[in-house]
């Protein structure tokens, strides 16, 4: 028996998800300082860092997929670009 591989997460920038979840309807709110507020029109939220020289580790990475409902590695797909 085989088991299905899943894709394992990787640190990604805050302006490659940012990217990815305007893809997918979200809009920018507002920011403060390093910090971007996003929304959907359905209602979900979430807050993403955007540091210059950093990356979101993936337990920051697993917190903003719960919070657009989506699993983590099926944003990672997107985020990545595919």
């Amino acid at each position: 028996m085989s088991e299905k591989r899943r894709k394992q997460l990787h640190p990604a920038k805050g302006k490659d998800i940012i990217k990815a979840l305007t893809k997918l309807g979200f809009t920018a709110r507002q920011a403060k300082g390093s910090h971007v507020f996003l929304m959907h029109p359905d209602g979900r939220t979430t807050t993403i860092p955007v540091h210059t020289r950093e990356e979101i580790d993936r337990r920051l990475f697993r917190k903003i997929a719960a919070d657009v409902d989506m699993d983590p590695e099926e944003l990672m797909y997107l985020v990545d670009g595919r």
